[in-house]
């Protein structure tokens, strides 16, 4: 291969910029509590959670497609920033941050690149394939065990109902349903240990 010394500038841009997402610190801490967990690290424990669980999704998956949208899907926070899901006043202008972030950043690349990563990217968020909907349901499926082993974590700490959680894991039952059972388990012990605010009990 020759070497394209344009194409390797613009690939190191790249490379140099995805460093700062090392500086992108989540609402989650990691497991143990002992510091916030940053996005970088959360894209690779769900690579690999990908990687383990890949036999639940519902059908068969390209699985290295799975792990360039879940090693990728979270860059454009390098812009746009984390925005805590139960954030309802910072998600109303979320997606316009994002897409702006994602024309910048994937623009970094030499075209074809940027037009791969953006595509799987699109495809990530769009969730309308079965590895996009596998992707999406290992990056909600995490946050319950981080939460869980933390003693609440964010939940306890905003209050958040066991109605909204399970709201924000549908993700999992659409791209890993065979999960979902674990899911529910999770939240009930969750929510018997003082975790999480049972609001569906209080309904009943």
């Amino acid at each position: 291969m020759v070497l394209e010394k344009a194409r390797l500038e613009k690939q190191i841009d790249f490379l140099e910029t995805l460093g700062e997402l090392k500086n992108i610190f989540r609402a989650n801490s990691i497991i143990g509590g002992t510091r916030r967990e940053n996005s970088a690290e959360h894209s690779w424990h769900i690579a690999v959670m990908s990687m383990i669980l890949a036999e639940y999704a519902p059908e068969p998956i390209d699985s290295l497609k799975v792990l360039k949208m879940l090693l990728i899907h979270d860059v454009i926070e390098i812009d746009a920033g984390d925005t805590f899901c139960y954030d309802d006043e910072g998600n109303m202008d979320k997606a316009d941050r994002e897409t702006r972030a994602a024309e910048r950043l994937f623009g970094l690349l030499p075209e074809d690149q940027s037009i791969e990563f953006r595509q799987l990217w699109d495809e990530f968020e769009e969730a309308s394939t079965t590895e996009s909907r596998f992707a999406n349901s290992m990056d909600r499926f995490l946050v319950i065990f981080q939460n869980y082993r933390n003693g609440g974590g964010t939940w306890k700490l905003h209050d958040i109902p066991k109605s909204k959680v399970m709201e924000r894991q549908m993700p999992v039952k659409q791209g890993a349903p065979a999960l979902w059972e674990k899911v529910e388990e999770v939240l009930v012990q969750s929510c018997r240990n003082g975790f999480l605010r049972d609001d569906e009990a209080a309904d009943s």
